[in-house]
């Protein structure tokens, strides 16, 4: 009988290939440079931590902005080679974030991770979330602090700001056609399409920034991922206090107001019209 047998690929016939389009994936890859910001505020005791977990190779440079500290964070940054930039007057949490994010863009970044310095997010999940930027599966990616309610209390989160947390997330969730675990995070990594799209220079510079952040983000179209990120509470840590979380929750509040009066028609936002 005669049999036809199958041909075989071989590795001669594969390698060039192969290797040709690792290549390709490597150059791509190399172009994407990243920079890591961070928004810090008297954030000396545990910026070296924080740093340090950063795992080697994934990032290119690390922007610190120091939003007119009252103790040595400009200092420690320095010794630790970082690039830093001081605000002479403290602009808050939405102004501080503004320089970071401009001084990335001006600097050639490709993606940004913002993380802040003061070691609550473990900065060891950076290379997690670049690598969704940069295969292209998502615009943003946020550090979801919450799996279950167990880890998030056993990791010193308050119960009241996980509570308020879990309300805020599932609104926001509902309001922007999103199916995120935590809306609040401090985590985020965003591609350079998203910073030069999203006018956030017109945004808050107050803690508010975050939220209109991602509003605009959903408005423009970009795709939204989150990746787990373990957290930890301790007394050098940053953290707003219930009457701010209150203010806070409000303004989140009318962000998703001004998102649905500017998408029917009814009030336009600047918020919400392209920087470009």
């Amino acid at each position: 009988m005669l049999t036809l047998e199958q041909p075989r690929i071989t590795d001669t016939n594969l390698s060039p290939r192969v290797d040709s389009m690792l290549r390709a994936v490597e150059k791509q890859f190399a172009r994407r440079r990243t920079v890591a910001v961070m928004p810090a505020y008297n954030a000396a005791r545990t910026l070296a931590r924080t740093v340090a977990d950063i795992p080697e190779n994934v990032v290119d440079e690390i922007i610190l902005v120091d939003d007119c500290s009252s103790d040595n964070t400009w200092e420690v940054a320095e010794k630790l080679g970082l690039t830093v930039i001081r605000h002479e007057r403290n602009g808050g949490y939405g102004a501080n974030q503004k320089t970071c994010y401009q001084h990335a863009l001006d600097r050639g970044a490709e993606v940004v991770v913002m993380i802040h310095p003061d070691y609550q997010y473990d900065s060891r999940v950076v290379g997690a979330a670049v690598e969704f930027l940069k295969l292209g599966i998502c615009d943003v990616v946020l550090g979801s602090r919450i799996r279950t309610r167990r880890e998030a209390l056993q990791g010193g989160m308050p119960a009241y700001k996980y509570v308020c947390n879990r309300i805020l997330t599932t609104i926001e969730n509902v309001a922007l056609g999103q199916n995120l675990g935590d809306f609040h995070s401090g985590f985020r990594a965003y591609s350079r399409e998203v910073l030069l799209k999203i006018p956030f220079q017109r945004n808050s510079n107050d803690f508010v920034f975050d939220s209109q952040f991602l509003a605009q983000a959903v408005h423009f179209g970009f795709r939204i991922g989150d990746v787990p990120v373990p957290v930890r509470y301790f007394d050098e840590a940053s953290s707003i206090n219930f009457r701010r979380s209150v203010t806070y929750g409000c303004a989140t509040l009318k962000v998703l107001a001004d998102y649905y009066l500017h998408r029917s028609g009814v009030r336009k936002s600047r918020l919400f019209q392209s920087a470009e």
